[in-house]
């Protein structure tokens, strides 16, 4: 009688890298079709009615391209003015709040929904779960902020004299900085929330309080901020010009921007440090759900 082989232990339980890609496949529809996704969809939908307003405006001509700034005469055009929306529409708000709702929902959605249990069971890194998480988040919010985007740069930048193909290049830059924004803040907030039971409000508490306050104080806490490193790296992501370096003086007075190499060396230390601290968090936190 022949005696049954052994099945290896390596052959039964998946490698890291393919667990997390099974978990990203299988959450990334689940995100895009949550109801987290219809609001967001609905917050970046904000700076296209903004797009649109401004297009009629300019096309009744009740906006020109001549303007006033800090006493100055100076011309705005098409690419300038996305440039900004791109820094206050999406840098300062829409980024920041995708991180937070979907960061810290990696985690505590599953102990929310009493699901955590069956995902920790399988035969898969709990470290490989949050990952596949993370790049479902990623994937999710890539979908949803691409579209407004793309609106935003065929409205505005054709306006007042504006260039779509030479303003190609710097929408690159443009969407380069976003995808970096999206996955920090992400990073984080998958920390957040694999580390604190109510992470959402901590999270809002950061974006909307810690992070527009903490930045524009002088000292060494804004370094403790994302948006600090973020903003090192919207000067090179926008548009060259006269106008650009005018309106960034006014609003980022008093304000200290950090170089280009240290604002990317800055965010990649949080984006590497909060994956990691996450992942130690779920592998090694006992999750109790509550009856």
């Amino acid at each position: 009688m022949s005696t049954p082989e052994t099945v290896p232990a390596d052959a039964a339980t998946p490698s890291f890298v393919r667990s997390a890609l099974r978990v990203y496949d299988l959450s990334l529809g689940q995100m895009l079709w949550s109801r987290r996704t219809v609001f967001m969809a609905l917050v970046v939908g904000g700076p296209v009615v903004v797009a649109l307003i401004l297009r009629l405006l300019v096309a009744m001509d009740l906006v020109t391209a001549r303007g006033l700034v800090d006493g100055r005469a100076v011309t705005v055009t098409g690419p300038v003015i996305f440039g900004l929306m791109i820094w206050g529409f999406y840098l300062r708000f829409t980024v920041p709040l995708l991180g937070v709702f979907y960061g810290t929902a990696l985690i505590a959605d599953e102990v929310e929904d009493k699901t955590i249990t069956y995902l920790f069971t399988r035969p898969i890194s709990r470290g490989a779960v949050l990952v596949g998480k993370y790049l479902a988040y990623l994937g999710c919010t890539g979908l949803v902020v691409l579209p407004s985007v793309m609106l935003v740069f065929f409205l505005v930048v054709p306006l007042l004299g504006g260039s779509i193909g030479m303003a190609f290049p710097d929408l690159v830059k443009d969407l380069a900085l976003l995808a970096v924004g999206l996955a920090v803040y992400g990073a984080l907030f998958a920390l957040v929330g694999a580390w604190l039971k109510r992470p959402l409000l901590t999270g809002l508490v950061f974006i909307f309080g810690w992070e527009p306050i903490v930045v524009v104080v002088p000292g060494y806490m804004k370094r403790f901020t994302v948006s600090y490193y973020l903003q090192g790296l919207v000067p090179h992501a926008m548009p060259q010009d006269g106008i650009v370096t005018s309106i960034l003086a006014i609003l980022q007075a008093n304000e200290v921007v950090p170089s280009a190499a240290v604002s990317l060396i800055g965010l990649g230390v949080i984006l590497l440090g909060g994956l990691l601290l996450a992942t130690w968090f779920v592998e090694r936190r006992e999750y109790v759900l509550e009856q």
